[in-house]
């Protein structure tokens, strides 16, 4: 936590007395981190790895209900609820994409740290009013392009924020995952799969899964990677 960017300007002293206050806990790919309706007390820092946020449909059982509204990479963080309170209930799921390494923050270490230093309140309020733009932008891409459009789109971005190499991406990535950000069913996202690899637009080796740069044109919006 000490080398994370939100508190990567603070002093040495303050860095380290953070981090004592801090759990970092270890996850197996498609395990769940937090649950929908779990009451909770932490800040999520991604440390490594790749998480999603997921809104669970009417069939609450059914993985296919599901449905994942954003991606919390490596330093991205997921706050749920609001700073004014020590806990929050949970409003989504999240669940580890790939292994990854989370640092649970307790909320007030959170709150006394915008208290103290306005810029980083600025930083996390700035950080979600991307997040909710990246949203609606989503949902409109899901309403005005088609299935395959809408694939390509997600798989381009798959490469982003799971990389694999070059114009690649994790192929631990499945493909239900992929289908339930872009809004299709999971024979949508192999049926477009199948039709690219026939194409020669997309390749799967054992580094991962290849999709050209210029394959599909992507506004997503999202920061640059952390180094």
């Amino acid at each position: 936590m000490h080398l994370h960017p939100l508190i990567a300007r603070l002093p040495l002293v303050e860095r380290s007395a953070i981090g004592q206050l801090c759990e970092l806990r270890s996850y197996a790919r498609n395990e769940t981190i937090l649950a929908s309706n779990e009451c909770t007390r932490s800040f999520y820092c991604v440390e490594s790895g790749l998480v999603r946020v997921v809104a669970q449909g009417r069939d609450g059982a059914q993985e296919d209900t599901e449905v994942t509204t954003d991606f919390i990479r490596r330093h991205d963080f997921y706050l749920g609820g609001s700073l004014s309170e020590p806990q929050y209930l949970a409003a989504h799921r999240l669940i580890a994409v790939l292994p990854s390494t989370i640092y649970l923050v307790p909320v007030p270490v959170i709150r006394a740290l915008c208290e103290r230093h306005h810029g980083i309140a600025l930083e996390l309020l700035g950080a979600e009013a991307a997040r909710m733009n990246v949203l609606r932008r989503q949902i409109r891409r899901i309403s005005s392009l088609s299935s395959e459009e809408m694939v390509g789109r997600v798989l381009h971005k798959m490469t982003q924020i799971a990389p694999a190499g070059h114009e690649a991406y994790d192929k631990r990535v499945t493909q239900g995952v992929i289908a339930s950000y872009a809004g299709v069913s999971r024979e949508v996202v192999n049926r477009t799969m199948r039709e690219m690899e026939r194409r020669g637009v997309l390749l799967r080796d054992s580094q991962g899964v290849h999709v050209p740069q210029d394959f599909a044109g992507t506004d997503f919006g999202l920061p640059p990677s952390a180094p």
